[in-house]
């Protein structure tokens, strides 16, 4: 067994292929490197095995998105931790010490996050993750260093390493127990919010998540799916709605998933105000097939949910009412956060 797999997920990609292993090569001498490829029909496979033959290469029988992707690869690779990365992730030296030495030292610590920097702005933090995810009651995701569409300078003020609530798929450590315990990825989501979702079923289980951060890699985001595209507001919506039902305490579920499909509708009538009518569209797409999923969802759910499951009861009122736009400023807010 392998002490560390970094797995790289990949679908006709290439070009990011080209541009981001030859940083995960130079850098991740620790562990072993893996592609997994969700059936690409570009020249991926062949690429890395003519330009890096170190590389282990893994073939899915067909693009089944992130979730699927990963869950299929997984069970042939024999590793005790996990490094799923995104291939649009450049890393940078040292960035696998201090992620092994925290899982050596902490055994209750199951998943890591490191600091996420943007790659086309190498001094602010990155909308996917940053610097580690929260919740709010609502299910509404925001991070240290980035609060809806508000992101932060890295000026250290996140140097440290903390308990969270979410760790980001887009450069996201794992236990390989723990993943393979927790049934991996929601498959059915496809791709977006698999990662908080299958954080909160680690955290019903009594693990913990954390941030470090020392380990520091640039993401360009938005290289397979572009932030404003539709069907990333469809999965995201959707998907969202489904963790909730799987997750949130018996006590309170129902009107809770009421208030949030309130403020989803809210959010679309922003959008149609906007002119981003597709986004209206794919949040009522998103609701209906919601209804269709609702009860086999409801049958998902355990025999245990943690009730503090959420920092603050309303990102969405502090952001866009209090206009409290940067995580220090909700600091004091917020229940969860644990140094």
């Amino acid at each position: 067994m392998d002490k560390i797999a970094v797995v790289i997920l990949n679908w006709n990609g290439v070009k990011l292929l080209e541009q981001f292993l030859p940083s995960v090569i130079q850098f991740s001498a620790e562990a072993t490197i893996y592609v997994a490829d969700n059936a690409s029909t570009d020249n991926s496979i062949n690429f890395v095995k003519e330009n890096f033959p170190t590389i282990k290469i893994v073939k899915n029988d067909g693009n089944h998105g992130f979730a699927k992707g990963y869950n299929d690869a997984l069970q042939h690779i024999d590793a005790e931790l996990y490094a799923l990365v995104n291939s649009d992730i450049e890393v940078t030296e040292n960035w696998l010490k201090p992620i092994i030495e925290t899982f050596d030292s902490e055994k209750q610590t199951a998943i890591i996050q490191p600091k996420i920097l943007d790659f086309k702005n190498k001094g602010y933090f990155e909308y996917a993750g940053a610097a580690g995810g929260f919740l709010d009651k609502y299910g509404y995701p925001y991070c240290r260093g980035r609060i809806f569409e508000t992101i932060e300078k890295d000026n250290g003020q996140y140097d440290d390493n903390c308990e969270l609530f979410w760790a980001s798929g887009a450069c996201f450590f794992i236990r390989s127990t723990v993943y393979h315990e927790l049934e991996g990825f929601d498959a059915a989501f496809f791709a977006h919010q698999e990662e908080i979702d299958l954080c909160w079923r680690a955290l019903n289980e009594g693990y913990i998540i954390k941030y470090n951060s020392q380990s520091i890699v640039y993401h360009v985001g938005g290289a397979t799916l572009q932030q404003g595209n539709p069907r990333k507001t469809y999965l995201n919506f959707r998907n969202s709605l489904l963790m909730m039902v799987k997750n949130l305490p018996k006590k309170g579920l129902l009107s809770t998933l009421f208030i949030r499909m309130v403020l989803d509708g809210i959010a679309g009538v922003r959008f149609l105000f906007q002119g981003k009518f597709q986004h209206t569209i794919a949040i009522l797409k998103a609701h209906f097939s919601f209804y269709g999923l609702f009860f086999a969802y409801k049958r998902k759910r355990k025999d245990f949910q943690i009730q503090q499951y959420y920092s603050v009861k309303s990102i969405v009122y502090l952001y866009y009412v209090e206009k409290l736009t940067l995580f220090k400023e909700i600091f004091n807010r917020i229940q969860y956060i644990k140094n």
